[in-house]
């Protein structure tokens, strides 16, 4: 006798055709100008016919060989890394006491890191230029006071992924073990709560350190040539040859992609030797 007869089997369900084409446009949405705009940046021309005519290295090699590229891709760099990192520090142990003593603080706070998606860059370059003007033009022209814009309008970036870390472990648990072991303050966020909460602190750092090295209005307004960034060197290029210019937005989105898998790597690498010590124990 067949125990499974008379059994209703529940029928596999097919992808349905148009979920398959709507994700098929979406990603021919995003990588077609992508894809573009890699092809103009190598082409000899592109303006009589619908494929490009003739390749080259000429313009990527135009675009690197000048002394600005350097500067501006070291300065680019730089502000990225001050404004991912002073941010973190920022927001992990601001985030870490409200969650653990001040809960009724969590609205205010979350309201006040949802402010900047309402301030655009423009308003809030001329504010502190107004507000800071009296200090004298060294201090509001200078990229200290641009690293601490950009941390304004990051904000939100970093403070999500680092909250939600903190709400998927015992926060409260971790740091009262830790107390009972003598431990201080410092030592317990250092040597704790960090390491439970790293692979959010990273995602927060990675999204800052995205949308700052793109940042072009505050850097911009604020500096301007004075301390010339890749968007700022960008836009040069786009005023007398495209060619040039989709050379750098074509190398702006690769140094953001390795960077991206960089962060990625480390967050897996951190994951992974946390998962190992616990297997360990």
């Amino acid at each position: 006798m067949d125990p499974f007869k008379g059994t209703a089997v529940a029928p596999m369900r097919r992808p349905s055709l148009w979920r398959f084409l709507l994700i098929l446009f979406f990603l021919l949405y995003l990588l077609v100008p992508l894809l573009a705009t890699t092809a103009f940046s190598f082409a000899n021309r592109w303006d009589r016919s619908i494929l490009p005519e003739g390749l080259t290295l000429d313009w990527w090699r135009a675009v690197t060989e000048r002394r600005a590229f350097g500067a501006a891709l070291k300065n680019t760099l730089s502000l990225s890394l001050s404004t991912m990192i002073l941010s973190v520090l920022l927001v992990t142990p601001t985030a870490y006491w409200v969650h653990l003593r001040v809960p009724k603080a969590k609205p205010y706070v979350e309201l006040l890191t949802i402010l900047p998606f309402g301030i655009p860059g423009v308003v809030l370059a001329l504010a502190l230029i107004r507000t800071y003007a009296r200090f004298g033009g060294n201090i509001i022209y200078s990229p200290f006071m641009l690293v601490l814009a950009c941390m304004v309008i990051s904000l939100p970036f970093v403070y999500r992924p680092i909250v939600s870390a903190l709400n998927s472990v015992d926060i409260r648990a971790l740091t009262e073990a830790a107390q009972t072991l003598g431990a201080g303050w410092f030592t317990i966020l250092r040597r704790v709560i960090v390491p439970n909460i790293m692979p959010g602190i990273l995602s927060g750092g990675l999204l800052v350190f995205s949308l700052v090295f793109v940042e072009f209005t505050l850097a911009n307004l604020l500096v301007g040539p004075r301390f010339k960034t890749f968007p700022i060197y960008l836009v040069e290029f786009t005023r007398f040859d495209g060619r040039q210019a989709s050379a750098l937005a074509v190398m702006s989105f690769i140094i953001a992609w390795l960077t991206s898998l960089g962060l990625i790597w480390v967050a897996g690498r951190v994951g992974g030797d946390r998962e190992e010590a616990i297997g360990a124990r």
